[in-house]
């Protein structure tokens, strides 16, 4: 039933926010450095995405990965792992606390617990230009979680196979050999690349608009650990009016790995997992 407010209802909602997790104090990234090697890099490998599908790529520990919107305006869901160890993953979650909404130039892709360490670091975004309109929009989302069968079922009782989630699924079992349902464990949430997203002021619900993104523009990478990467180029386009749909104008998405030159990294180093001592106070 309605409730009444009390009587200093608005002195409490005038309260001021603090952030949660200032940082000021986060490992800075060497981008002078970085922008140096990527200077002289060489194109090592490409992996074309399909429309309405995901495959997997893989990128050493020092060097730069593209993502590149090769046809028309489409956005990609992408998952990180640790390469050598599946159970280091990308955390959206807390990637999102650090940095924000929507990631950009300068920002890092953090990974799961235990370890919680830097596992990409953006070193180019063509968007970077978007920031944040009017609506509370904005490009290369950490808040939602990647389109899925599980909710379009819950929703409206469809058994749609090529939404990201299983996109991305059919493509690590793929790459690892492992079974669907084990694969389907890896699968965590994403970083919506080229994606333009945010929360309405009214309702607080997530929303989706038309990417700007047009064929030409990226986001670019430098891989701080060994990585496997998968990306699904989403079946919703642009995402201007649906996903997890066969309607929608879908394109191809392109991933691009890039190794800098002999010693153009000299004193870089992979950083070090969590220095936390794990006791947990027992």
């Amino acid at each position: 039933m309605p409730q009444t407010p009390p009587s200093d209802a608005e002195a409490r909602r005038a309260i001021r926010p603090v952030i949660c997790y200032p940082n000021e104090t986060l490992p800075t990234p060497p981008m002078e450095l970085y922008r140096a090697a990527r200077e002289g890099a060489e194109k090592i490998e490409e992996v074309l995405i399909p429309a309405r599908e995901a495959a997997c790529f893989r990128v050493p520990a020092g060097a730069f990965f593209r993502i590149s919107s090769v046809e028309g305006p489409q956005v990609g869901d992408l998952n990180l792992w640790n390469a050598n160890n599946l159970g280091e993953r990308f955390y959206s979650g807390k990637s999102r606390a650090l940095h924000g909404t929507h990631l950009t130039e300068g920002e890092r892709m953090w990974s799961s617990f235990p370890y919680l360490r830097p596992l990409a670091t953006i070193t180019g975004d063509t968007l970077g230009w978007y920031g944040m309109d009017d609506y509370g929009g904005s490009v290369h989302d950490v808040i939602g979680t990647r389109c899925d069968p599980y909710t379009g079922n819950l929703l409206s009782g469809t058994q749609y196979h090529h939404c990201c989630h299983s996109n991305l699924t059919r493509a690590f079992a793929a790459e690892t050999g492992i079974s669907l349902a084990e694969a389907e464990g890896h699968v965590h949430d994403v970083l919506n690349v080229f994606m333009c997203t945010g929360f309405t002021r009214d309702t607080g619900q997530y929303f989706m608009k038309a990417s700007p993104v047009r064929p030409d523009d990226y986001l670019e990478f430098f891989a701080e650990i060994d990585l496997l990467g998968a990306l699904s180029a989403c079946p919703g386009g642009d995402c201007s009016a649906q996903h997890s749909s066969d309607v929608a104008a879908c394109y191809p998405l392109l991933v691009e790995v890039f190794q800098p030159q002999e010693g153009a990294l000299e004193g870089w180093e992979s950083p070090p997992i969590n220095g936390y001592d794990r006791s947990h106070g027992a």
